[in-house]
């Protein structure tokens, strides 16, 4: 993984996570078209330019695409990036050493069930764990988003205002290091 300072996680709560790579575009693809992601994400591309996206991120310090398993069963597609890297640092202060979090849960058995929060939780742990310098981890769901922002509070993250993104009206969630596991 090329992301600047890139930290090596481990989950808690049975996770495994791991990067995604081209390979992994046929299954992102497939789960970025379902009604329940494509709604947010809006990123319903075609297997080949996934591919391109994942080589792209792997290439570049911006963004860690990633994969979530729990029972090593694939479910989820995950980003993690430093916030001062990416176009949310011109929406809110962010400080120099915050990590952001993009989740989708592609397994629909799985969504609805508390997989979301757990994962969020685990990952935003193993993010404050692994760099000493971090102190917040960040996400900007939009704010129609009613089962995101829940399993974002259920994790531990507390809602800091709404943000006018040039896609959406977001709102900014925050987990401090402070917030007991």
């Amino acid at each position: 993984m090329r992301c600047e300072a890139a930290p090596k996680l481990h989950l808690d709560d049975g996770f495994d996570l791991r990067p995604a790579t081209a390979a992994d575009a046929g299954k992102i693809a497939w789960w970025m078209a379902q009604p329940h992601i494509q709604r947010w994400w809006q990123q319903d591309w075609s297997v080949e330019r996934w591919a391109q996206a994942l080589d792209a991120q792997a290439a570049g310090e911006h963004s860690i695409p990633c994969l979530a398993a729990l029972e090593d069963e694939d479910f989820g597609y995950l980003e993690l990036y430093r916030v001062r890297r990416d176009r949310l640092a011109e929406f809110y202060a962010c400080a120099e050493h915050d990590w952001g979090v993009h989740v989708a849960i592609g397994d629909t058995a799985r969504v609805g069930r508390g997989i979301g929060r757990r994962l969020l939780r685990s990952v935003a742990d193993a993010l404050l764990r692994a760099d000493p310098r971090c102190d917040r981890v960040v996400a900007e769901p939009d704010v129609r988003n009613t089962p995101s922002i829940r399993a974002f509070a259920a994790a531990g993250f507390d809602p800091a205002g709404e943000l006018q993104l040039p896609e959406k009206t977001a709102l900014l969630m925050v987990r401090t290091r402070t917030v007991e596991a």
